[in-house]
C-alpha cells in the first residue's frame, strides 16, 4: 500500500513540534478549565471514578491524531505511476555476410569458426532489438539466407541453421556475398545501411569482382564493415573428406586478402577489424555495435494521485468526535 507512496512537500513534517507543545500546555493549565470543590477533609470522601472519566485523555489523543493526519495531507502524499513509449527514430538496416566454405570448419577458433561465429552474431543480434536485419551467406556462390526483418526469432532460428553446405561449390566468392548483400538494402528506405562482411580467406571464385560490389555499396551509401576470421600462422583444418564423409583435418597456413578487405571497408566509409580467436572476434561485434547506434525516443508518461483527501476526511470526522463528545459525554466533567 506504502510502496510507491511519497510526499511531494515533505518539509511541512516539521509542524509535528506542535505536538510536544500542546502536551506541554494541556498538562500545565488543562486542570484550570475544571471545577474544584475544598474541603477540610478528605476521609468522608470515597473516590470512585467513573468509565467516562476514565476515558477523558482519549480526547486529547484524539485531538493529537487530527494534528498528525493534517500535518500529514498538508505534506501532500502522492503516489505515482509511469508508464514509457519507445519509438526509434533512426532505423538502421543491417546484413551479415556469413562465409560457409569448408575453411570456417578450421579449429583455430572453439569448437570452430563458424561455430563460434554463430555464438557471437546471435549476441549481437539480441543487442540489436529496433534494427531490421538479415543474412547472406556464400562459398562459391551466395544466397539469402533472412530477408531483412525485424523477427528475431526466425533470424536466429536461420542463424543456427547455418553450417557448411556441399549443395554450394566450395570456395570463397567473396565479390558475389557483398552484391547480394547490396541487392537487398539498395531499395531500403532505412537512413543507415550496414553490411558486416565475414571471410576466412581469400577471393577465388566467383564472377562479381569484389572490388566492384564495394563500389556498388559505396554507390548506395552502404557501410561496410569487414572482419578477416582466422589466426596468424597454421590452423587445423579440413583438407579432404574422408570415404565415410567425415572431414580429414591437418595443418594449413590461413591466409586472408586483408588488402582487399581493407579496400572494401575504406571504400564505403566502413572498417576493417581482424578476429584471430573467440575473444577478438566477439570485441570486434561488440565495437560494430557500440559504433552503430540507433538513435531511441524514449517518451515518459507520469500519472500523479493526489492522496490527502481521505486523510483530511478521517481527521474532519475524528474532530466532529472529539467536539460532540466534549459538548455532551463529556460535558460535565471538562
Amino acid at each position: 500500500m506504502f510502496k510507491d507512496l511519497y510526499f511531494a512537500d515533505p518539509e511541512y513534517f516539521i509542524l509535528v513540534i506542535i505536538i510536544p507543545v500542546a502536551l506541554f500546555f494541556w498538562y500545565r493549565f488543562g486542570k484550570l478549565t475544571q471545577a474544584t470543590l475544598k474541603q477540610s477533609s478528605l476521609s468522608l470522601l470515597k473516590f470512585n471514578r467513573s468509565f467516562i472519566v476514565r476515558l477523558r485523555p482519549f480526547l486529547y489523543a484524539i485531538r493529537i491524531i487530527v494534528i498528525l493526519l493534517l500535518i500529514t495531507a498538508i505534506s501532500r502524499p502522492q503516489s505515482k505511476s509511469t508508464s514509457k513509449r519507445i519509438k526509434s527514430s533512426r532505423g538502421i538496416d543491417i546484413v551479415m555476410v556469413i562465409d560457409i566454405s569448408s575453411s570456417m570448419l578450421s579449429k583455430d577458433l572453439k569448437p570452430d569458426r563458424l561455430t563460434a561465429l554463430k555464438n557471437v552474431a546471435s549476441n549481437f543480434i539480441d543487442d540489436r532489438p529496433n534494427d531490421r536485419i538479415g543474412l547472406v551467406v556464400y562459398a562459391a556462390e551466395s544466397y539469402t539466407k533472412t530477408p531483412v526483418t525485424t523477427d528475431k526469432l526466425i533470424l536466429k532460428q536461420s542463424l543456427s541453421d547455418i553450417n557448411y553446405e556441399s549443395l554450394l561449390e566450395d570456395g570463397t566468392a567473396i565479390g558475389m556475398g557483398l552484391s547480394t548483400a547490396v541487392n537487398r538494402l539498395k531499395e531500403s528506405t532505412a537512413k543507415s545501411k550496414v553490411i558486416i562482411l565475414l571471410t576466412d580467406g581469400v577471393n577465388n571464385s566467383g564472377f562479381i569482382d569484389p572490388r566492384i560490389a564495394a563500389e556498388l555499396a559505396a554507390e548506395y551509401e552502404i557501410k561496410t564493415y569487414t572482419i578477416g576470421l582466422g589466426t596468424n600462422g597454421r590452423a587445423l583444418a579440413p583438407v579432404s573428406i574422408l570415404p565415410n564423409g567425415d572431414f580429414q583435418f591437418s595443418l594449413t597456413k590461413v591466409e586472408i586478402d586483408e588488402d582487399l578487405l581493407r579496400y572494401i571497408s575504406e571504400k564505403t566509409s566502413g572498417i576493417y577489424f581482424r578476429a584471430t580467436d573467440n575473444l577478438e572476434l566477439q570485441k570486434i561485434y561488440d565495437e560494430i555495435n557500440k559504433l552503430e547506434k540507433t538513435e531511441i525516443t524514449e517518451t515518459i508518461f507520469t500519472n500523479i494521485s493526489e492522496k490527502y483527501r481521505p486523510i483530511v476526511l478521517l481527521a474532519f470526522i475524528l474532530y466532529v468526535i472529539e467536539i460532540i463528545s466534549r459538548k455532551s459525554i463529556f460535558k460535565s466533567f471538562i
